[in-house]
């Protein structure tokens, strides 16, 4: 499988302005800029989209992990807050914080926090974000006591 995505920027970092595309077409002419990446403007950004791939596959993933062993979420929300930060003379990523509330009856907290963990480093966009850390604070909304 390929997925496609692109952006365009026109002009300098400060006062140019960029756009985002996805093969998909729910992403389409989505403008970014300066202010939105680094100031806190409201709209998109690549962070952003970053985070919501993650979050997503990180859903997805814990869900099969559970399914697979037996125990069948009702629901996995997932939050995740990308943190872009100034490394010497330029921008990283050096953060995800992952923020998982997972329904998921007849599973232990002991068990379900295995799950997670393992997902941290297991899922597709986590492995391909190896030079990031990762923070996880997963929470069992149901299960059964340990």
């Amino acid at each position: 499988m390929i997925r496609t995505a692109n952006a365009a920027w026109k002009g300098d970092l400060k006062s140019g302005t960029g756009s985002i595309n996805t093969e998909s077409g729910l992403v389409k002419d989505a403008t970014y800029n300066f202010a939105r990446r680094f100031e806190n403007e409201k709209g998109t950004n690549p962070e952003e989209l970053l985070g919501a791939a993650h979050a997503a596959c990180f859903a997805m993933a814990l869900s099969h992990g559970l399914a697979t062993s037996g125990f069948t979420p009702v629901k996995v929300h997932v939050e995740d807050k990308v943190k872009l930060e100034k490394v010497g003379d330029g921008f990283s990523i050096t953060t995800i914080e992952i923020n998982c509330i997972a329904d998921v009856p007849g599973i232990s907290e002991s068990e379900f926090l295995k799950f997670a963990e393992d997902t941290k480093k297991g899922c597709p966009v986590s492995k391909a974000l190896t030079g990031v850390t990762f923070i996880l604070n997963a929470k069992l909304k149901s299960g059964v006591s340990a």
